[in-house]
C-alpha cells in the first residue's frame, strides 16, 4: 500500500516547477506525518474493529453467565421455599391444591416447571400440570449426583430426556415423604440474551461496514494522491531531462514577491547546488555580468508593458566562468494567489558565441594567411563578384585597395587594372567539362607564372598565380642531372654482373654442402649397418657360451667337481643373457635407424598380447613381491605388427618391474578405446623420473642415471625402441612421472577400422610379392648360370 520512496516523493512534490504549495505549520506537520498516517490509520481502524468485537463478545458472554446465575439462584430459592411451605401429611389431591395455591402458573417464568414427588419418586403434583412420565427421574434424566445430594447439590445443568439442556434443583420434603424438583430449560433462560446478542451483532456489523468503507476510501484516496505526486514528479523529471539535454533551464520569476524559481537543469547548467526552492531577486542579480545590464531595469520595463522578453546576458557559474545565456520568457498571470510571473527558459548560447568569435577569428586569420602567401590569390563568387584577394594580385594587375573592393564585378575591377605583358603561354590539354585548368606564362621581364583556376562548389572560382621562375631554372638543372643519372645506371649494371658471379659462387658452395651432408648420412647408415653386423657376429659365439654354460650348470655330462663351478656357470649364463638382451636391443635400434623394419599389420587381440608380455616378467615381479593389475575393456583389438607390439609391451613392463623397488609396489596395465585409437596405460609406483630428465628420455642410449651413479643395469634402448615402434605404427608414446611417486607411460596405437584393415591387407600383399621376387631372383640367376 505504501512504497519506500513516498516520503521523499511527497517532499519533492511541494514545489513542482515553481508552483508552490501552502507551507503552514499544520500542513508541514501533516506532510511529515503523512507516511505514518497512511500505515497507521488503516491499522488503527482494524485494531479498533478487533477490540470492539472482542469487548462486545466478552460483554455478551458476561450477560449470559449473569442470566444463568440469576436463574439458578431463583430456582434454588424457589425449591427451598416450596419444600418448606408444604405441610407434612395430606394426600395427593391436597398437595396438588396447596401447590397450585402457592405457585400459580401465571407467576412462573416461561418454561419453568415444579414437580412434587412421593417417596417412590412418583409425581404427585406439578405446576404447570404435567401430562408426561410418571417419575421425576424420567423427566430430569438419570443424574446420579443430583438424585444423591439433592439440596446439597444446589442447581445443576442437566440434559433432559429429550436431549435439551436445562437447569434443575432437588429438595427433600420434611419427614422424608418425597421431594420437590424444579426444572427450567436453558433456552428460556437465555432467550432475552439471544435477542440482545442478535441486536448487538447487527449494530456491530453496521459499524464495521462503515469503518471498513471509510478505511477503503482513505486508502484509495491516499493511493490516488500518491499517484498524482508520482505523475507530477515524473513530469518534473522529464522536463528537467529535456531541458538538461537541450542545455537550457526553466525560469519562473514571481515579480510581486521578488523570488525566482530555477529548474534542476538550470542548477546543473551553472554548477550550483539547490539549497532552497526559491532564489531571491538580489541573489540572481548579483550573478549577472554588470556590462549586460541588470534585472532591475528589466523588471521596470516589464512593469510598464506586457511584452515578451528575448535578452542575452552573461551569468557567473559555480566555477567562476561567465556563461552567455539567452532568456526567452513571457508574462503569465497567477490565478491562484494573484500577481504576474515571468515564465520562460534560459538557453546556454556560450558555444554559439564562442563559435561566432572563432569564425570571426578564423576569417581574420584566413585573410592574413592569404595576404602572407607568395602567390597572387583571388576568389570570385557565382555572380563573378570579388570575394577576396591579396596584395600580390593587386600588384600583378596594378590595382589600388580602393579598386579591389569585395562585392565589385570582374569587369569593373579589371577595367581599372593592367594585364601583365606575356611573351609566351604554355597550356595543357583540357577535356570538355573540366572544372579546373592550369597554364604557364612567361612575362617579358623573364619571370614565369603558373596560373591555376578552379571552380568552387558554390559556382564561383578561385585563381592562384605562382611565380615558378626558380622552378624553371631547377628544371634545367634536372636535365643535366638526368644525364648524370644515365651514367650512374651504366655503373650499376656493371655492379649487377659482379653480383651475379658472386651468386654463382654461393650456389657452388651450397652444392658442396649438400654433398657433404649426403656423405654424413651415408656414414651414419654405415654405422647402423656396422652395429647390426657386429650384433649378429656377437650373437653366434654368445649362443655357444650360453649353451655350454647351461650344460655345465646342469651337469649333463657329469659333475664338475666343485660347487663353485656351478655358481660360476650360472653367472656366465646370466651375464650371457644380459649381454644377449643388450645386443638384441642394439640390433633392433640399428634396424629401426636403417629403416629396415617392415611391419605386417593385422588385427590383434590386446588382452592376449598383454598376457604374453606379462608371462615373461612374472618371475622377476614375483621375486620383488610386486603386484600386477590388468584393467582392460572386453573385446579390445589393435591394428599392429605382432612382434613389434610384443616388443613395445615387453620393454615397458620390464622397465616398470625394473624401476619399482621391492616390497609392496604395484604395476597397473590399463587400456581404453579413444576414438579411432586405443590408449594403453602402464603405471608403476617406482622411483619416478626427475622432471629435468623427461625431455631426453626416449632417445637412444639415454638413461636417467649417470655412469657413476647407476644402480639399474640396461642399455637404455628399451624406451627408445618402444617409442620408435609406436611411431612406426602411426601412434605415439608419452611419459608422465614424478620423482618418488611413480611413472605413467601412455602408448597410443591405431584401432582396426575398415579402411585401415583394407590398407593393411594391401601392404601385406605387396610385402609378399616383394619377398617372392627377392627369392626368385637368386634362383633365376643360378639357373641362367647353369644353362650357360
Amino acid at each position: 500500500m505504501l512504497e519506500a520512496d513516498s516520503a521523499s516523493l511527497s517532499a519533492r512534490a511541494d514545489t513542482i516547477l515553481g508552483i508552490h504549495r501552502p507551507q503552514t505549520p499544520t500542513h508541514i506537520r501533516f506532510v511529515r506525518a503523512e507516511i505514518w498516517l497512511r500505515v497507521a490509520l488503516p491499522a488503527l481502524l482494524t485494531a479498533f474493529l478487533v477490540c470492539l468485537a472482542t469487548v462486545e463478545a466478552m460483554h455478551l458472554n458476561t450477560q449470559r453467565q449473569d442470566a444463568i446465575r440469576h436463574a439458578a439462584t431463583d430456582i434454588e430459592a424457589l425449591t427451598r421455599l416450596v419444600a418448606a411451605s408444604l405441610a407434612p401429611g395430606g394426600d395427593e389431591t391436597e398437595a396438588r391444591d396447596r401447590l397450585a395455591t402457592l405457585l400459580p402458573a401465571s407467576l412462573l417464568p416461561a418454561g419453568r416447571q415444579v414437580f412434587v414427588t412421593g417417596a417412590d419418586d412418583i409425581i404427585v403434583a406439578s405446576v404447570p400440570p404435567w401430562s408426561g412420565g410418571r417419575t421425576a427421574i424420567g423427566q430430569i434424566g438419570d443424574v446420579q449426583a443430583l438424585t444423591i445430594l439433592r439440596e446439597r447439590a444446589g442447581v445443576m445443568a442437566v440434559t433432559l430426556s429429550d436431549g435439551s439442556a436445562a437447569l434443575a434443583a432437588l429438595s427433600s420434603l420434611p419427614g422424608g415423604r418425597g421431594q420437590i424438583a424444579v426444572l427450567q430449560p436453558l433456552a428460556s433462560v437465555t432467550a432475552a440474551w439471544t435477542v440482545q446478542t442478535r441486536n448487538h451483532a447487527i449494530l456491530l456489523g453496521a459499524a464495521a461496514l462503515v469503518i471498513i468503507g471509510t478505511g477503503i476510501a482513505y486508502v484509495l484516496q491516499t493511493r490516488r494522491a500518491y499517484a498524482v505526486d508520482r505523475v507530477c514528479e515524473q513530469i518534473k523529471q522529464r522536463l528537467d531531462t529535456a531541458l538538461g539535454r537541450g542545455r537550457c533551464g526553466l525560469w519562473d520569476w514571481d515579480i510581486p514577491r521578488g523570488r525566482i524559481y530555477w529548474s534542476d537543469s538550470m542548477y546543473a547548467l551553472l554548477g550550483y547546488r539547490r539549497e532552497r526552492e526559491f532564489i531571491s531577486f538580489g541573489d540572481v542579480n548579483a550573478l549577472v555580468h554588470p556590462d549586460d545590464g541588470d534585472l532591475y531595469s528589466l523588471a521596470r520595463h516589464l512593469a510598464a508593458s506586457q511584452s515578451t522578453v528575448d535578452h542575452e546576458f552573461r551569468i557567473r557559474s559555480a566555477a567562476g566562468v561567465w556563461l552567455w545565456m539567452r532568456m526567452r520568457a513571457e508574462i503569465v498571470p497567477d490565478t491562484v494567489v494573484g500577481g504576474r510571473h515571468l515564465v520562460g527558459i534560459a538557453l546556454d548560447v556560450t558555444e554559439q558565441r564562442t563559435l561566432a568569435e572563432l569564425n570571426a577569428t578564423a576569417d581574420m586569420r584566413l585573410r592574413d594567411a592569404v595576404e602572407a602567401i607568395s602567390e597572387a590569390f583571388v576568389l570570385w563568387d557565382t555572380g563573378n563578384r570579388l570575394v577576396l584577394c591579396n596584395s600580390k594580385f593587386r600588384d600583378l594587375h596594378a590595382l589600388s585597395p580602393e579598386d579591389a573592393v569585395p562585392g565589385r564585378r570582374y569587369a569593373e575591377i579589371m577595367g581599372h587594372g593592367v594585364l601583365p605583358p606575356i611573351r609566351r603561354e604554355m597550356r595543357e590539354l583540357e577535356h570538355s567539362g573540366a572544372t579546373a585548368r592550369t597554364f604557364e606564362a612567361e612575362l617579358t621581364d623573364g619571370r614565369w607564372l603558373q596560373i591555376s583556376e578552379r571552380r568552387t562548389k558554390d559556382g564561383g572560382y578561385v585563381s592562384v598565380g605562382t611565380d615558378i621562375t626558380s622552378l624553371k631554372r631547377h628544371q634545367e638543372q634536372l636535365v643535366e642531372s638526368e644525364r648524370e643519372l644515365i651514367a650512374t645506371v651504366k655503373d650499376l649494371k656493371r655492379s649487377r654482373r659482379t653480383l651475379e658471379l658472386q651468386t654463382q659462387q654461393l650456389a657452388d658452395l651450397a652444392e658442396r654442402y649438400l654433398d657433404q651432408k649426403a656423405q654424413a648420412e651415408s656414414a651414419n647408415q654405415a654405422k647402423s649397418e656396422f652395429l647390426a653386423n657386429m650384433s649378429h657376429e656377437l650373437r653366434t659365439p654368445l649362443n655357444a657360451i650360453m649353451g655350454f654354460a647351461e650344460l655345465m650348470e646342469t651337469g649333463v655330462y657329469g659333475v664338475l667337481g666343485s660347487p663353485r663351478y656351478t655358481a660360476y656357470c650360472r653367472d656366465i649364463r646370466a651375464s650371457g643373457d644380459y649381454l644377449l638382451s643388450v645386443i638384441d636391443d642394439i640390433l633392433s635400434m640399428s634396424r629401426i635407424e636403417a629403416h629396415r623394419v617392415r611391419l605386417v599389420r593385422r588385427e590383434i587381440a590386446l588382452p592376449e598380447a598383454i598376457e604374453a608380455a606379462l608371462k615373461l616378467v612374472a618371475e622377476p615381479a614375483r621375486a620383488k613381491a610386486l603386484s600386477i593389475h590388468v584393467d582392460l575393456v572386453e573385446d579390445l583389438t589393435l591394428l599392429a605388427d605382432d612382434r613389434a607390439l610384443h616388443q613395445i609391451l615387453l620393454n615397458l613392463v620390464q622397465n616398470a618391474v625394473k624401476f619399482t623397488p621391492e616390497g609392496d609396489g604395484r604395476i597397473i596395465v590399463k587400456a581404453r578405446p579413444s576414438g579411432d585409437c586405443v590408449n594403453i596405460f602402464i603405471e608403476d609406483s617406482g622411483i619416478g623420473i626427475p622432471k629435468a630428465a623427461l625431455r631426453r628420455l626416449g632417445a637412444p642410449f639415454q638413461q636417467v642415471e649417470t655412469n657413476l651413479t647407476r644402480t639399474y643395469p640396461g642399455s637404455g634402448l628399451g624406451l627408445a625402441i618402444a617409442r620408435s615402434m609406436a611411431e612406426l605404427h602411426g601412434g605415439s608414446l608419452r611419459l608422465r612421472s614424478q620423482e618418488g611417486l611413480g611413472t605413467i607411460v601412455l602408448v597410443r596405437l591405431p584401432a582396426p577400422t575398415p579402411e585401415r584393415l583394407r590398407d593393411a591387407a594391401f601392404e601385406a600383399s605387396h610385402e609378399m610379392i616383394a619377398s617372392l621376387q627377392a627369392e626368385m631372383t637368386p634362383r633365376q640367376g643360378a639357373r641362367e648360370l647353369a644353362l650357360n
